[in-house]
C-alpha cells in the first residue's frame, strides 16, 4: 500500500510541474490574461487524469473495479489541487507580488469598456482586493477539484475493468 501511495504523490507532482511550467510560459509570454490560453491547462489536466486512471487499470490487468480506478484518478487529482493551491499562493504573494494589482487594473478598464461607473469600479475592486487570496484559493479549489471528479469519471469509464461477472475473491 505505501508503495502505491508514493506513486499517486509522484503522479500529482508530475502533473503539477507541467502546470506550473506552462502556467509560467504563459505568464512571461504575456499570454497569461488570454481566456483561451486557460484551456489548454484545463484540457491538460484533464487529459492527464484520465490517462494515470487508465495506466493505472493496465498496471492491475483490468482487474480493479469503477470505483478503484476513480478513487484513484481523483486522489491524484487531489494531489495536483494541492499543490496548485500552494502555488497560487506563492504566485501572488511570494514570486509576483505586482500580479494582483496588474488584474486589478486589467478589471478596471473592462469595467469602464462595460460602462460602469468609477464609482462602481471602486467599490468592487475594493471588494475584490479585500478578498483577493480567497478568491484565488477558492476558485483553484473548485475549479481542479470539478475538473479532477470529471477526468477521474471519464478515467474509470474508459478503463478496462474486472468483467461483471466476476469476483475477486474467484482465482
Amino acid at each position: 500500500m505505501e508503495k502505491n501511495k508514493g506513486k499517486l504523490w509522484e503522479k500529482g507532482i508530475i502533473i503539477a510541474l507541467i502546470l506550473i511550467v506552462l502556467n509560467l510560459i504563459f505568464h512571461f509570454t504575456g499570454q497569461d490574461q488570454n481566456p483561451s490560453m486557460g484551456w489548454i491547462g484545463i484540457a491538460i489536466f484533464v487529459v492527464a487524469i484520465i490517462y494515470i486512471t487508465i495506466q493505472y487499470s493496465k498496471e492491475h490487468d483490468g482487474q480493479v473495479t469503477f470505483g478503484n480506478l476513480f478513487a484513484h484518478g481523483f486522489k491524484v487529482s487531489a494531489i495536483v489541487t494541492l499543490i496548485m493551491i500552494i502555488w497560487v499562493v506563492l504566485m501572488y504573494k511570494v514570486i509576483f507580488p505586482d500580479m494582483q494589482e496588474t488584474m486589478m487594473q486589467m478589471q478596471r478598464t473592462e469595467g469602464l469598456k462595460k460602462g460602469y461607473s468609477e464609482e462602481q469600479l471602486s467599490k468592487g475592486l475594493e471588494i475584490t482586493k479585500k478578498y483577493f487570496m480567497t478568491f484565488a484559493i477558492g476558485g483553484t479549489l473548485l475549479t481542479y477539484a470539478i475538473l479532477g471528479l470529471i477526468g477521474a469519471l471519464l478515467g474509470a469509464a474508459f478503463s478496462k475493468k474486472m468483467p461483471a461477472n466476476s469476483s475477486p475473491f474467484q482465482q
